[in-house]
């Protein structure tokens, strides 16, 4: 995925190697409402891919789901009002063409429950994955992918950094 410069978005070209892994900051951005947040998703859509992984990491609250609404309706599968958390199901499936799988692992507790989630066969597809709570996957992050860590900064707004995470 990659970024070009957009109002209100600070673009980065920093790099950091952490064990093995490539991570390439890509873009940060503090948004101020909900609304913004699903512009943002939107405009995220716009660059990426398929077959591509996105893991997004937060806490409760942070606007994980937000984000995805317009991720998910950035890539024509599907609209704002029909994006949910599949924090129940566990995962849904939205679009025919171009495929976008929207995972939630908040209550995935451990790797057994992790295997039988099905995320490889997922991410074997020329689809969009998109995973919530991705920091539950620790050091079994597929590579590459997009990392989307939110931060709840009071009241309504939200820091989003936009990493790439490489070999």
């Amino acid at each position: 995925m990659s970024m070009e410069r957009k109002e209100d978005l600070l673009v980065h070209n920093r790099q950091s190697t952490i064990g093995n892994r490539q991570l390439s900051t890509l873009a940060e951005r503090v948004t101020h409402s909900p609304e913004e947040t699903v512009r943002l998703g939107r405009e995220i859509a716009a660059h990426l891919q398929p077959p591509c992984l996105v893991l997004l990491e937060g806490d409760l609250g942070a606007g994980k789901t937000t984000l995805v609404k317009g991720i998910v309706a950035g890539l024509g599968a599907a609209s704002e009002d029909e994006v949910t958390s599949p924090s129940f199901t566990l995962v849904h499936e939205y679009g025919s063409p171009g495929k976008v799988f929207h995972a939630d692992l908040y209550r995935i507790e451990g790797a057994r429950d992790l295997a039988t989630l099905g995320l490889e066969d997922l991410s074997s597809q020329a689809a969009t994955v998109l995973v919530e709570w991705g920091e539950k996957l620790g050091d079994n992050v597929p590579i590459p992918c997009v990392k989307i860590r939110m931060e709840h900064q009071g009241s309504d707004a939200r820091r989003i950094l936009i990493e790439r995470v490489e070999a």
